[in-house]
């Protein structure tokens, strides 16, 4: 569950397809009058905060419990996701790095072959 929970933190807070929503939030992050305000737009912006209210929604979807068959099983389910989704996202982020660096790399020689 934790793959499905880190591809929408990251889809919401980093993917093109939501960067209007997220620049208006970005801006009431650093912008809001008040604290509650400023806090409460950054966390709709930051992949890690966000991925916690979307393990909440998978907790609620799925009625996903770990280790305990009470309300403590949520708990310990909710932390061990988030974490998990946070490696994943984070594996991923090094991958996309790569990924550019090489292009750039690439771009590079070919200039420098065509030259």
């Amino acid at each position: 569950m934790a793959i499905p929970i880190a591809c929408v933190a990251w889809t919401v807070t980093l993917e093109e397809i939501f960067k209007e929503p997220r620049s208006y939030c970005l801006t009431r992050s650093q912008e809001g009058k008040s604290l509650l305000e400023r806090k409460f737009f950054y966390l709709l912006t930051c992949e890690y905060c966000f991925s916690h209210y979307v393990t909440i929604f998978f907790l609620f979807l799925t009625d996903y419990k770990l280790l305990m068959d009470d309300w403590s099983g949520y708990i310990i389910a909710g932390f061990s996701l988030v974490w998990i989704a946070n490696i994943y996202m984070g594996l991923f982020a090094l991958i996309r790095q790569n990924i550019k660096k090489e292009k750039v790399e690439i771009k590079i020689m070919e200039k420098k072959v065509n030259k």
